[in-house]
């Protein structure tokens, strides 16, 4: 990807202690996330239903996971928190933290990993896949990576199966206002960088409305970097529950439901042949289950 380099090796890297630290912090940050997240989400379910009062409100459900390293030593795992319910069909929001040794072929495409094939990686990723077809779908992600080298990365993009400008434009000056408190470049290069990432050559399509998506983030200011990428969750965590609560008790039908699907089938193409993150944590050892979240309950093809 062009737009924002590769790090380089750092001349005067951090010490083992420091970046212990910033492990840490990292860590400790994308499990917050994803409490304050599920806490939002469960009062949404509370509140709304009000087109699916045949249903209970959702509850997240925790599912411990282990990953092993090839010479069977530990390799770090994660908790997948996946909830079914009246306003959120199904929603995923799994934190891991995993190490290990990228094997030959895939440490080509790592920075750092050529010099040194360990590494470690933490972070959350959240799918959201809605009942009603007015409420957009969903899809939150940021990771801290340590190899030779450090970076963050990570995003979110609004996947509405019926686009409405007015949730579009709120939820892009969300994420413009985070950026715009770190790097007035950042959301320009960032909104781009969605655009050109979620595209589906094969459709010659977007995969939705856009929002924003960085990698390799590594300023030279790792609080920097960490700040901006804390700000990226708040970002979301403030806009996303406001347009769930603004559209989930309008009326919809079959017809409305019948696009939903087809465009769910769009979203699992994608995600299947193209996401990263997935490729990331299949290659990886990560948890098949976890790394497959993404995928829609239900789906069709045209």
């Amino acid at each position: 990807m062009s737009k924002v380099r590769k790090p380089d090796a750092d001349p005067t890297p951090p010490s083992e202690a420091v970046i212990e630290d910033r492990k840490a912090a990292a860590q400790a940050w994308f499990r917050q996330l994803r409490d304050d997240i599920r806490n939002a989400f469960e009062a949404l379910e509370d509140d709304g239903g009000r087109l699916r009062d045949d249903l209970s409100p959702g509850r997240f459900e925790e599912t411990a996971w282990e990953r092993k390293n090839d010479d069977g030593t530990p390799g770090g795992g994660g908790v997948m928190s996946v909830m079914k319910g009246r306003v959120f069909e199904k929603v995923g929001v799994n934190i891991s933290t995993v190490h290990g040794r990228f094997s030959e072929r895939f440490a080509k495409e790592i920075p750092g990993a050529e010099e040194d094939p360990r590494f470690w990686a933490s972070g959350i990723s959240l799918v959201a896949h809605m009942q009603s077809p007015k409420v957009p779908a969903v899809h939150m992600n940021t990771r801290f990576i340590v190899t030779s080298r450090s970076w963050f990365g990570g995003g979110g993009d609004l996947n509405p199966p019926i686009p409405v400008a007015e949730d579009t434009a709120d939820f892009h000056a969300a994420f413009k206002s985070a950026c715009d408190a770190h790097d007035p470049a950042y959301h320009p290069m960032f909104k781009d960088w969605c655009d050109e990432y979620f595209h589906i050559p094969h459709r010659n399509r977007a995969r939705g409305t856009g929002g924003i998506f960085y990698d390799y983030l590594n300023t030279g200011d790792w609080a920097d970097d960490f700040s901006f990428t804390q700000d990226v969750g708040r970002a979301f965590l403030e806009i996303y529950p406001k347009l769930v609560a603004r559209r989930m008790n309008e009326a919809w039908d079959e017809a409305d439901r019948e696009t939903q699907l087809i465009y769910r089938g769009l979203y699992a193409e994608f995600n299947l042949l193209y996401d990263r993150g997935t490729r990331f944590g299949l290659m990886t050892g990560g948890n098949p289950e976890a790394i497959l979240m993404s995928l829609p309950p239900e789906a069709k093809w045209p």
